[in-house]
């Protein structure tokens, strides 16, 4: 039933029984905190868990979204993600759902996503128990991390054309897994443009350790070599161009937490461990 103006008029409930997640790492964050069943619609991003394809209707892409299926769902409550959402969230909040709209850009912002959204389905407890695991898992990389004879400097490339770098969680995983983000600065730029870096700027940053991953499409490792002037870089020349698919890293929620923060590890860890195998020149 509509009412005057179109918005939707429904019983809400608290704990909220129904949720649509217009990003991934919402997703995850539910399936880990034991609280699927409540989802009713997702991202067509969502990948994680694997069943999540099978197992709940698909109502957004990133930038868009089906509206009239969303509230066919008679969600209590809808989940989005930065200003890219916005105007999704607008149109939902127009027609009368609950909605709300995270924004973390940092590691400090997951955790508290993850918080946060144990929160306001009323389960903090559970909310508290993952952020502990999450964070022991942050310790105990941080831990190996000073173990490593040498810190290699690292180009993380999110995006090849305009080249935009590395977004503050990201900066802040490579630093914790021992490696040294060369665009460490600009990575707390919360806007894409305030990421963007010129290829000048990456000859002068002297990576030793190329890492893509370019959303939504593979990394080219060799179109990356072929730029010109990259020949010169230590990372070209070493062979060091590496891919991490973008829904590991580039999801902020548990998922570059966990396997995101891995894979960076084992990139860092193999890169400096073979180089302190080299003889001395």
């Amino acid at each position: 039933m509509s009412a005057p103006g179109g918005a939707l008029t429904r019983r809400s409930h608290f704990p909220p029984r129904r949720i649509v997640c217009l990003t991934e790492e919402t997703v995850e964050t539910m399936y880990l905190l034991g609280e699927e069943e409540r989802i009713a619609g997702v991202s067509g991003y969502a990948v994680r868990p694997p069943q999540v394809r099978q197992e709940k209707p698909r109502v957004s892409a990133f930038t868009t979204a089906d509206v009239p299926k969303i509230l066919a769902l008679e969600p209590d409550l809808v989940l989005a993600f930065s200003d890219l959402q916005a105007d999704i969230a607008a149109d939902i909040a127009r027609a009368g759902l609950a909605v709300h709209v995270f924004n973390q850009r940092d590691i400090a912002g997951i955790l508290g996503m993850v918080a946060t959204l144990a929160a306001l389905i009323g389960e903090p407890v559970k909310g508290a128990s993952l952020v502990d695991r999450l964070c022991a898992r942050l310790e105990i990389v941080g831990e190996r991390a000073r173990t490593l004879p040498r810190r290699p400097r690292v180009y993380f490339e999110e995006w090849d054309s305009p080249m935009i770098c590395g977004i503050g969680w990201v900066s802040q995983l490579i630093t914790l897994a021992g490696g040294i983000d060369v665009f460490a600065d600009k990575a707390k730029g919360a806007a894409a443009r305030d990421r963007f870096v010129t290829p000048e700027e990456v000859i002068a940053a002297e990576p030793d350790l190329v890492i893509g991953s370019w959303c939504g499409k593979r990394f080219n490792a060799k179109a990356f070599a072929e730029r010109p002037g990259f020949d010169a870089l230590p990372a070209v020349k070493a062979g060091a161009l590496y891919e991490i698919k973008s829904p590991l890293i580039l999801q902020p929620g548990p998922a570059a937490l966990t396997d995101g923060l891995r894979a960076l590890e084992r990139l860092i860890r193999g890169w400096a461990n073979a180089d302190a195998e080299q003889p001395a020149l």
